[in-house]
């Protein structure tokens, strides 16, 4: 079995696999982030054989460990501290990736019961494996957003969705808002040039029934984060989603 320093590229000066699992559980801390011991090796598995699968297909251009753990780990935690997820809350991460940031959370909250939706059927495959590897109780579901918000099993059915998806809020606005329950949260993770979308996504956000609730900033290792969190207070009308091509042509 490989060490995790084979596996982990680094600028830090780790030599052994304890010293990896010490630097996350500090940086952890750091952050506000208090984990049981079997969470942060769960964490440290999951790196590992996201690296590992990496080297067959593209699901992470970040490979550095420390880079990981500010990137995807902390990145994806910081919704902890925005919204409260409550003991059976259903969460559902649209556009999910490599399982950002719906896995590390998965990790935090397993009380919270966790969707994870993505295009791509060799992610949602990837994921179906690391769900099994750490006993995860997640869905992993391989559908378009738009296709599955039609749905009535799915609509107007989860209490937070989000996207880490790099778009344009408008756009992730009619993708997110109709999966929404109302009383829920639609909860949006941009970077520091946020203002401007935020305007341009007010009038879509409105027509899909949500109103932006708070906006709330941090910084990791001097990269800005923010955090939209937008609250749904009616019900998004059955004509949404329309299909991709036609909310990129012409978004709300």
């Amino acid at each position: 079995m490989q060490s995790l320093k084979d596996i982990f590229k680094t600028d830090l000066k780790i030599e052994k696999d304890g010293e990896y699992i010490d630097f996350l559980k500090c940086t952890l801390k750091k952050y506000g982030f208090n984990l049981e011991d079997q969470q942060i090796l769960d964490l440290i598995i999951f790196l590992k054989f996201l690296l590992e699968e990496n080297e067959k297909y593209n699901l992470t251009s970040i490979k550095k460990f420390e880079e990981m753990i500010y990137k995807h780990i902390i990145d994806s935690l910081l919704m902890l501290k925005v919204v409260e997820f409550k003991s059976s809350f259903s969460f559902l991460d649209i556009g999910t990736g490599a399982g950002f940031p719906s896995t590390p959370i998965a990790i935090a909250k397993k009380d919270v019961k966790v969707t994870q939706l993505d295009s791509s059927k060799k992610k949602v495959e990837f994921l179906k494996q690391v769900n099994k590897m750490l006993s995860l109780k997640i869905i992993s579901l391989n559908e378009r957003a738009e296709n599955l918000a039609k749905k009535e099993e799915y609509r107007e059915k989860f209490n937070i969705v989000t996207a880490r998806a790099v778009a344009k809020l408008n756009i992730l606005s009619e993708l997110c808002l109709p999966f929404v329950e109302v009383g829920g949260f639609f909860v949006a993770l941009k970077g520091p040039e946020y203002l401007e979308d935020l305007e341009l996504a007010k009038k879509s956000i409105n027509i899909l029934g949500g109103k932006v609730e708070k906006v709330e900033s941090f910084e990791i290792e001097e990269n800005k984060r923010n955090i939209i969190v937008i609250k749904k207070i009616s019900h998004s009308s059955t004509k949404y989603p329309r299909s991709f091509s036609k909310i990129s042509k012409n978004p709300l």
